[in-house]
């Protein structure tokens, strides 16, 4: 019975690690997931638990679902100005190298590797090496 739970667990994980590559939603997602899981059921539960938290926290991206109204809040909070980009912006765009300002985003947002700025009265969030949008911030 316990072996069958076991293998449950190793099949969910072994299909969830191409999610894993979104690094900070996914590991506090994993993390949350195998502390809920394990008071519930024990190691099998912390298996579980955290596979599945790891697919929540993929989907919810970098900034958490729960930060994401706060984070925007902050935003327009510290008056950045808006810079006007002209094309679609989406995830994966490329910004230009000259006119955007990136900024540190707080340590209690629990992001790092990554900038936000204010494009088109939009927070989003940046790779500051690709400037690359990872994350707009709804």
């Amino acid at each position: 019975m316990n072996s069958k739970y076991v293998a449950s667990a190793l099949l969910l994980a072994a299909l969830a690690l191409p999610v894993t590559a979104q690094a900070q939603g996914t590991v506090r997602g994993a993390q949350q997931g195998a502390e809920d899981g394990a008071k519930a059921a024990g190691p099998v539960g912390a298996i579980v638990g955290g596979t599945v938290g790891a697919v929540g926290g993929t989907i919810g991206g970098i900034l958490g679902v729960q930060e994401r109204p706060r984070f925007r809040e902050y935003v327009v909070r510290e008056r950045v100005p808006s810079y006007r980009y002209e094309q679609e912006l989406r995830v994966g765009t490329v910004l230009p190298e000259s006119g955007v300002v990136y900024y540190e985003v707080p340590a209690e947002y629990n992001v790092t590797g990554y900038r936000y700025t204010y494009i088109n009265e939009r927070p989003v969030l940046v790779d500051p090496r690709t400037r690359t949008v990872v994350q707009i911030v709804e």
